[in-house]
């Protein structure tokens, strides 16, 4: 029975680190007129010795905000958490970062700004 519990960890390792390394992304957008909405982007990934997996979980959010194909799209609000300010390189070594970005988009731009 020794044998079969050193097999278990060497097997459920590898899947346990796959299964941290992936993304996951998604996106809402919601109309406010015939050609102008919003929008709502989150992604999240896996940072292990400064390399995030697939990448940065902000460029992912807005990637994927880019990827929609709806025009004109303008950023009003993105967020990262965690966020440590001066130990943020504590999450350098190993961590989870959730990105959220959200705004507006238009067939005319100018439109889309908010009023100010």
């Amino acid at each position: 029975m020794h044998w079969f519990h050193g097999m278990r960890i060497r097997v459920l390792a590898p899947l346990v680190c796959l299964l941290l390394a992936a993304s996951c992304a998604s996106i809402s957008v919601k109309r406010t007129g015939p050609d102008s909405g919003t929008f709502h982007s989150t992604a999240l990934a896996f940072t292990f010795f400064s390399y995030d997996m697939p990448g940065p979980a902000l460029t992912i959010a807005r990637a994927n905000a880019a990827d929609s194909g709806r025009p004109g799209l303008i950023v009003e609000h993105e967020s990262v958490f965690p966020y440590l300010w001066k130990l943020d390189w504590l999450l350098d070594i190993i961590g989870i970062r959730y990105a959220s970005v959200s705004g507006t988009w238009s067939q005319n731009p100018a439109a889309a700004l908010p009023e100010r």
